[in-house]
């Protein structure tokens, strides 16, 4: 069986390194790992897509409409564009945060209104303030290991396991705080 992990979000808030870890903690634990940034910026404030996917055999990287097993969201908006992606069973984790797009920054659009809410009523979903908690935790880059940490449950592998892989792919001199904010965000759920 493969599970399907779709990672979403906005340039700058670690989609790509989430992606990173989860795919090495399914690859130290035996699986056969494909990882795929399907289209993104590199620039901050675009919409960045990955998708992870890991079982016995995997043979291609890309998570089809209606497959993902979860789909991690950085951002509210982020999760409304692509929460088709999921399985009726699957979970939304959703960082409950707000950033704008050029179109809504010029006046072009509006922001949506009661996304989560609206999300709710087909899927189940599950929110946090990763922002909060990496802000509280000093670190406002740290965002993406608490919301991982978050998403952990629902993805599996024991805490552990995640944090020895957080500890091997993060830059050196962010071991520590981001192995907090995993943490502090896996014990918020």
């Amino acid at each position: 069986m493969t599970k399907n992990i779709m990672i979403v979000g906005v340039g700058g808030q670690g989609t790509l390194l989430t992606s990173r870890i989860i795919g090495k903690v399914a690859l130290e634990s035996g699986y056969d790992v494909k990882i795929s940034e399907v289209h993104g910026m590199a620039q901050r404030g675009g919409s960045v897509v990955t998708f992870v996917r890991y079982g016995d055999k995997v043979c291609e990287p890309v998570v089809e409409e209606g497959q993902a097993d979860v789909v991690i969201a950085f951002e509210r908006l982020e999760a409304q564009r692509y929460a088709h992606f999921l399985k009726k069973d699957g979970a939304l984790i959703i960082n409950d945060c707000r950033i704008d797009p050029m179109t809504v920054v010029i006046g072009a659009k509006e922001y949506p209104e009661n996304i989560i809410e609206n999300l709710s009523k087909d899927h189940k979903v599950y929110t946090i303030d990763g922002q909060k908690i990496a802000l509280e935790l000093g670190n406002s880059k740290v965002l993406n290991s608490v919301v991982l940490g978050f998403a952990a449950s629902e993805i599996g592998f024991n805490k552990e396991d995640w944090l020895k892989v957080v500890e091997s792919t993060v830059p050196p001199k962010t071991i520590e705080i981001n192995k907090k904010a995993f943490v502090c965000g896996f014990e918020a759920k």
